[in-house]
């Protein structure tokens, strides 16, 4: 049989399927029908012929490689071709012209200005170690405890800390600048501190004033640039602290020098040359007495890395219309030298025994919203009062927690201060309104925000009771601080600038019925008394 007949005809034999799946049948004993009928069960199927597909199918191999290069030659396809590449090049062209003019057209990004550790964040002035923290329950303040604090420090983004002096000297014969007064600790000490806050990106500055706390800061010397004994001790203990490794050195009461210009540049050139790629030094001065337009015109003349605080506060009055025309003079200054340090007061003191508690916000916004690094005093971040007396003996200790004398020492002294009751760094943490809330938001938006810590100033509104100015950088958004010096009334002010839009977004403001992120108008705008407000807007080109 061949395959042709085999394929034709194929019997599926049902009967061959178990019994019990066998169809039954008509009648089982009927015969078959017909004489050749099939048996019972069977069944026939005829399957067609898959070839009588196939040779319906018609087989497409394609162009062979000859005839494909013959149909490429012919001058249909070459135009084809032709026009096809030069359409390339024409899109390819196209498209490089427009990046080329959308770079052209763009607007160019602002070159950022060199930044220093100094210029990053701000620096906490602890002064004396005394008053910090007791690390050995003796009662005393010392280094050992300020390295036990780093932890709390670090959460106000500080980048400096300005400690001491640490050296005793009641007159330049027994002046000994290159040693620490044993209540303080021990050299080993102070390297700790330093590898410490190293490693939290905190530098160490230290106060090298000779008389500290004294009637003449300087001795009652005159120190000049040529020929001072003073000055060449002061040189040598700078040297040997810079080589330590502290971050930058402090001079306080600088009115007390003559020709403090030369005297100072000299001092600077000894920071410069201990700074280095990734570790530059520092020179910080201050005057107890406010200086003279002179003397700051001849410290501006010297080069960056010199630092001299300017005060927001002039002999007590906080709330004069002087107060616009300051910062903005000090700010045209800034902008023509590098820097400024910005503190509350001369004299040593805190900020809340300066200002009226409901004024608070208002400087702590200021300080960190000015163009400059701020100078905030230990204890400003909660709030911390002088105790009553004479400065240079009423400085209160840190009070850290509601635990035995605040936290600062575990001796038996008792150290209450009814003055700064239920005033503590722990109980202030977790209350998003308190002064150490503020601090911290403050410190954070300035180190993060291109605007706050690096932007052009620009006053837009001064008067006896309010202060409003823009601090702007390139294409970053900008913000306006408000403030109301009044600490009893509310006041209403409209503020109008180039460029300045009609709403602004509310970051931060000391009246709760304020919400962070609200859109409010600078038309007819309601300060409350002693209101701090801190607004933004985006750039627009």
């Amino acid at each position: 049989m061949t395959q042709d007949t085999a394929l034709d005809m194929k019997d599926v034999e049902l009967n061959e399927i178990d019994p019990e799946k066998q169809p039954m049948a008509a009648g089982a004993e009927d015969p078959p029908v017909g004489g050749g009928g099939e048996k019972n069960g069977v069944v026939k199927v005829k399957l067609e012929d898959d070839d009588d597909y196939s040779s319906q199918a018609q087989k497409f191999t394609g162009l062979s490689k000859e005839e494909l290069l013959k149909v490429a030659g012919t001058p249909g396809w070459v135009k084809v071709r032709w026009a096809l590449l030069i359409l390339f090049w024409l899109g390819w062209l196209g498209m490089l012209a427009g990046a080329v003019v959308i770079i052209v057209q763009a607007p160019r990004c602002r070159p950022l200005p060199v930044m220093e550790w100094w210029n990053k964040g701000p620096l906490y002035q602890l002064g004396d170690p005394n008053t910090f923290q007791d690390s050995n329950d003796d009662g005393v303040g010392d280094i050992a405890g300020i390295q036990e604090r780093l932890d709390s420090l670090s959460t106000l983004k500080v980048k400096g800390l300005v400690i001491g002096p640490l050296h005793t000297t009641s007159n330049l014969s027994d002046a000994k600048f290159t040693e620490i007064d044993a209540k303080y600790g021990t050299l080993d000490d102070l390297k700790k501190l330093l590898e410490a806050a190293r490693k939290k990106s905190i530098q160490i500055i230290l106060d090298l004033t000779p008389n500290h706390g004294g009637s003449s800061s300087w001795l009652n010397y005159n120190v000049t640039a040529p020929d001072s004994e003073l000055l060449n001790n002061i040189k040598e203990a700078m040297n040997f602290w810079l080589d330590l490794g502290v971050g930058g050195i402090y001079f306080n009461g600088i009115e007390s020098i003559d020709n403090p210009g030369e005297v100072l540049e000299e001092l600077r050139n000894i920071t410069a040359n201990h700074s280095s790629d990734g570790k530059a030094r520092v020179l910080l001065t201050s005057a107890i007495e406010p200086l003279s337009d002179n003397i700051l015109t001849i410290l501006n003349d010297t080069a960056s890395g010199l630092l001299t605080a300017r005060y927001l506060i002039n002999n007590g009055n906080f709330s004069d219309g002087s107060l616009g025309n300051r910062i903005k003079q000090y700010q045209q200054v800034s902008s023509k030298q590098d820097w400024i340090l910005w503190a509350v007061r001369p004299r040593l003191g805190h900020m809340a025994s300066a200002v009226h508690e409901k004024l608070l916000r208002v400087y702590q916004l200021l300080l960190f919203t000015l163009k400059g690094t701020p100078l905030t005093l230990y204890g400003d971040e909660i709030g911390l009062k002088d105790l009553p007396g004479q400065p240079a003996t009423s400085s209160p200790y840190m009070q850290w927690d509601d635990s035995k004398n605040h936290g600062f020492s575990k001796g038996d002294q008792a150290m209450k201060s009814n003055v700064n009751e239920n005033i503590t760094f722990k109980g202030q943490e977790d209350n998003k309104d308190s002064i150490l809330s503020v601090y911290k938001r403050l410190s954070e938006l300035r180190g993060k925000e291109r605007s706050l810590l690096h932007g052009d100033f620009t006053l837009l509104l001064q008067s006896d009771k309010s202060l409003a100015y823009e601090r702007s950088w390139d294409q970053n958004e900008r913000f306006v601080s408000v403030v109301n010096f009044d600490p009893d009334m509310e006041i209403s002010v409209t503020i109008t600038h180039t460029n300045l839009p009609e709403q602004c977004t509310v970051v931060l403001s000391s009246n709760s019925e304020r919400k962070e992120g609200s859109s409010i108008s600078l038309k007819d705008l309601k300060l409350v008394p002693g209101e701090a407000l801190l607004l933004k807007y985006p750039y627009s080109g």
